[in-house]
């Protein structure tokens, strides 16, 4: 009996990590998608591709593909074409407030 008991607590065990370890995963994967986008924003003066997420943020085109259609359907982005047929999205502008002296 204790040997099913020692193989039932070992595959809980590695599920459990298998599961924590995917968790983690996709918490940084959410995190590099964030940090990338909000930083092509700013660099491409709102113009963000799925390839240039994809790239900048170093996760998968499946994922970075649903990332951007939420943030296009946020945000509002218009879909564009450039001259080399490569589809992009125009977001709005950033605009930076300047800060109230009493703030400084």
């Amino acid at each position: 009996m204790a040997i099913f008991e020692w193989i039932f607590l070992t595959g809980f065990g590695v599920l459990a990590g298998v599961s924590l370890t995917n968790i983690i995963q996709s918490r940084q994967q959410q995190s590099r998608l964030e940090q990338a986008f909000y930083q092509l924003l700013e660099v491409e003066n709102g113009n963000v591709s799925l390839i240039q997420l994809a790239a900048a943020a170093r996760v998968n085109a499946e994922l970075a593909k649903s990332y951007l259609d939420t943030q296009v359907k946020f945000f509002g982005a218009v879909p564009e074409v450039d001259d080399d047929g490569d589809e992009f999205y125009r977001f709005p502008k950033l605009r930076r407030w300047s800060e109230p002296e009493e703030w400084q």
